[in-house]
């Protein structure tokens, strides 16, 4: 393997590096590369044409900050980490955002590392932060035991994949003492694109798309732990409190009583929606819901078994759970027509 050129370790550390030593940074890199000053002088051109620099000032007497381009990692020990620390120290005051874009990165930050901290089982977490011309990106990793093996030994589940479909509906945890359960599912629709990957499994949300994905990666089956990467336009009007909002069922509702059931994730391999016992294994902890969306976006069909199940059964006995379909194909609507007609 070869080395890493001189640029590219500059790369690696400029956006500090210009907030660090915002009027000789030019002293610095020369001292740090044991090069000249007209060498150093010349680096320090390269990372302002590529964007990592941004120059005002006299011309002989320069002030250096970040440029657009910005980077920012660092690998820490679990053990003690507080989230919140973190941010502050280490992340927040290289990096420039509108409040609402400020407001979303710092939750999904804070939440995110905090899982990390809390329920990986890890010794190492690494954060790494990029920022360009138009969007952030936050990815953070730990060399756990994995999140869908964490909720799948926890909660005794059949099958890991299980484990991201109860994810995705939210209000899961496996320390209810310290988590309501919310975390990633809000964080999830805050960001443009929010991923996990952990056990060879990845959940995609994709605010693009009207599906969240779920992908069995033989990539993510070489990786240890958790890593999540979360990605938001700098230009976003987002906000947290309408994120928020859009789930909870009345204005004077604050609690987290509405959600959306990707029912795509319900399938396991090749199989269809058809039986009793797959209506069973998607309606746990619905309960704990007073509204809940069960978006059907790429599902051709279902089975009367299956409908029965769900739309009749499971709502005869929790009439306070109010379900509505979404995205119904012409054979889906009517499974679920025929499921909730008055038999005669």
């Amino acid at each position: 393997m070869s080395k890493p050129s001189k640029l590219h370790s500059l790369i690696q550390t400029v956006t500090k590096d210009v907030i660090q030593h915002p009027n000789d940074l030019t002293r610095h890199y020369t001292e740090r590369l044991g090069v000249s000053r007209v060498a150093a002088a010349k680096y320090i051109q390269q990372l302002e044409k590529q964007g990592w620099i941004a120059r005002s000032g006299p011309l002989r007497r320069p002030i250096f900050s970040p440029g657009y381009n910005r980077k920012v990692s660092a690998l820490y020990p679990i053990q003690n980490l507080q989230e919140d620390i973190v941010l502050a120290k280490d992340f927040r005051p290289y990096f420039n955002f509108s409040p609402n874009v400020l407001s979303i990165v710092e939750h999904g930050f804070t939440e995110m590392l905090n899982n990390a901290i809390d329920h990986s089982g890890g010794t190492e977490v690494f954060v790494h932060a990029f920022q360009s011309q138009s969007y952030f990106a936050l990815i953070i990793s730990d060399n756990g035991i994995g999140i869908f093996s964490k909720i799948t030994h926890e909660l005794g589940l059949a099958d890991k994949r299980q484990a991201l479909f109860e994810l995705a509906k939210g209000k899961l945890t496996t320390d209810p003492s310290k988590h309501t359960g919310e975390g990633v599912f809000f964080t999830s629709r805050m960001f443009d694109i929010f991923e996990i990957s952990a056990n060879g499994l990845k959940f995609n949300h994709d605010d693009n798309f009207n599906f969240d994905l779920l992908d069995e990666s033989k990539e993510t089956t070489l990786l240890d732990g958790t890593t999540v990467y979360m990605n938001i336009a700098l230009s976003s009007k987002r906000t947290t409190a309408e994120i928020y909002d859009q789930y909870t069922s009345a204005p004077e509702d604050f609690d987290f009583s509405k959600t959306v059931v990707p029912m795509k994730l319900a399938i396991f391999g090749d199989e269809q929606l058809i039986s009793r016992s797959q209506a069973k294994r998607l309606i746990a902890r619905l309960e704990r819901f007073k509204t809940v969306l069960l978006d059907f976006s790429g599902i051709n069909e279902i089975g009367q078994s299956f409908a029965d199940e769900l739309f009749r059964v499971y709502a005869n006995r929790h009439p306070s759970v109010d379900l509505i379909p979404t995205n119904m194909t012409t054979q889906v609507e009517k499974m679920w027509l025929r499921a909730i007609t008055p038999k005669i």
